[in-house]
């Protein structure tokens, strides 16, 4: 419980921070300008700071150390998870200058920030849980480092098909997260020749009414469950499940956020598999992983995956500046992005313009003990 007060007074600090609204104004000569937009309050603010936490992290270590190369400025609005002010801090980032919008977070709004960006002709960098539209030939400016969510949904149900558990329910938040979790799940269901979904189960968005989808889910006594959801439905959903006596696997795309999963779970998040994209924030072989926690120990944020996810996202577009050299502006950034498709950000490889079931490679099950130790 400390802990978790401790881990929550961190994100409240960060949220204060991170949420100053910036005013119109033009960069200094010679800066690259990037945009974010994430939940910084309301739901999935956990996940939005440690991602944009993350990012500026990187972002200032680069400027420190940046020489004559272009400065970055990192500008970051909150969208309180909502895909309307998404779009609309999309459109007044780009009016206001900036040269990429970078980092947006959650399915519907980085859908609805990437379509103004195609209207713009501008750089769509790094979304967090975007869905698989997005890569598509018909947003040719998206790049992105995470693996799709086809590609965690592949192994989720290979693994589950490994240890004979064919009887599957997918449970997931009734928004657009959990319908892109959906078709992942079933398109990945078909390419296994597995039998289909025993039951789909929706519930209201990162909430706790979740006695509907309890009900239905137990009438088919599924093997195993993945849920397409925030952490927030994700545990209420996990311990009513328990408290019913479902004994089987609960398995979770990325999206979830581990760490507000464990702090709202506690010792009941023992045996949940969680699909994780990048390495792990403590893996000091990964190097990386060894500059994030450089940078995390001159900070007063704590490791975790969606932070160093953002630490990532920001490095690489980082790289990106510095190839472009001196004078970088968004049409030196549209040359040079391209080729960079495959690019190794410290021990780690990215593929920037993967397409679906392309890059499940990079995806790593891990599941947290009772007692909060990673499980490979």
């Amino acid at each position: 419980m400390d802990d978790r007060r401790r881990w929550l007074t961190r994100c409240a600090s960060a949220a204060a921070g991170l949420a100053v609204p910036f005013l119109a104004r033009s960069a200094p000569a010679g800066t690259v300008v990037l945009g974010q937009s994430v939940p910084l309050t309301g739901n999935a603010s956990e996940i939005g700071l440690a991602y944009a936490g993350g990012a500026k992290l990187c972002v200032d270590a680069y400027n420190d150390s940046a020489g004559d190369l272009p400065r970055i400025e990192l500008r970051q609005l909150d969208d309180a998870y909502s895909a309307e002010r998404a779009a609309a801090n999309a459109r007044k980032l780009l009016d206001e200058g900036c040269d990429a919008l970078f980092g947006f977070a959650g399915a519907a709004s980085t859908l609805a920030a990437a379509q103004v960006a195609q209207q713009r002709g501008a750089i769509f960098f790094a979304p967090f849980a975007a869905p698989d539209a997005l890569r598509s030939a018909s947003y040719p400016q998206v790049y992105l480092v995470r693996p799709s969510m086809a590609d965690e949904a592949f192994k989720m149900v290979q693994y589950c098909a490994t240890l004979g558990l064919t009887r599957i329910a997918l449970v997931g938040d009734d928004d657009a997260l959990g319908r892109a979790g959906l078709e992942a799940v079933n398109r990945a269901l078909a390419d296994l020749k597995l039998p289909a979904l025993a039951v789909t189960a929706f519930v209201p968005p990162n909430g706790t009414q979740v006695d509907a989808a309890v009900a239905a889910v137990k009438a088919v006594q599924p093997q195993a469950i993945i849920q397409a959801a925030l952490f927030r439905s994700t545990a209420a959903f996990i311990q009513k499940m328990r408290g019913a006596g479902y004994a089987g696997a609960f398995l979770n795309f990325s999206t979830v956020g581990i760490d507000p999963l464990y702090y709202a779970l506690g010792q009941q998040i023992g045996g949940v598999v969680v699909s994780q994209v990048v390495p792990s924030p403590r893996s000091r072989t990964t190097p990386i992983v060894r500059e994030y926690l450089a940078a995390i120990d001159a900070s007063d944020q704590t490791p975790g995956y969606e932070g160093l996810e953002g630490f990532i996202a920001a490095k690489t577009l980082a790289e990106a500046v510095r190839r472009a050299g001196r004078g970088a502006k968004a049409a030196a950034l549209q040359r040079v992005l391209p080729g960079m498709a495959h690019y190794d950000v410290g021990g780690f490889r990215l593929n920037l313009r993967s397409g679906v079931r392309e890059a499940a490679s990079a995806i790593e099950l891990v599941s947290i003990s009772a007692d909060g130790r990673l499980i490979r």
